[in-house]
């Protein structure tokens, strides 16, 4: 092996231990996954007036999920949002999560909204968990979900559900 080889075998060394030590820590993870439906209970907005519809809001939405495993949450989204009809737009979310065991989660989540030419909004948002209690004191990890917006009926506010998986850890008891 020439000495400018001999270069790279400290740095493939790093990576793969990185690899290893990386594929151990997810080892310990747990994956949960579940459905989500939401409805908004509040909804206030103020007009940016560069296109016509664009909005900034702050929004509440409260719901329940279901768990692959079971278990039922019921679930309250506060979220800070920017919309543009016939784009879409962003938000960022804190979910408060109940279990039927007075235990919680909170997470921190950005969602992408993009609305096609028929007006369907579809959601992508992406979760890391900020803070958990009772059974979830501790937890770290992340999560992910897809859904989709529909439209409001007459008198209400707007509607979501949405396919989630929590990948997370919790400490060692």
């Amino acid at each position: 092996m020439t000495r400018k080889d001999a270069r790279w075998v400290p740095f493939l060394i790093l990576v793969i231990m990185s690899l290893v030590i990386g594929a151990a820590i997810q080892a310990g993870a747990e994956t949960l996954k579940g459905k989500l439906a939401l409805t908004v209970t509040k909804n206030e907005t103020i007009p940016v007036n560069d296109v016509e519809g664009h909005v900034l809001g702050l929004q509440v939405q409260e719901g329940v999920s279901f768990f692959e495993n079971g278990e039922i949450a019921k679930m309250r989204n506060h979220n800070v949002y920017d919309f543009i009809p016939g784009k879409g737009g962003q938000a960022i979310n804190y979910n408060i999560w109940t279990f039927e065991d007075g235990s919680t989660v909170i997470n921190r989540t950005q969602r992408t909204m993009v609305q096609d030419e028929k007006g369907n909004v579809s959601a992508k948002v992406v979760s890391e968990f900020v803070k958990g209690t009772g059974r979830f004191e501790g937890i770290k990890g992340t999560g992910s979900s897809t859904g989709k917006v529909f439209p409001p009926s007459q008198g209400e506010a707007g509607r979501q559900v949405m396919e989630f998986t929590w990948t997370y850890t919790l400490p060692s008891k």
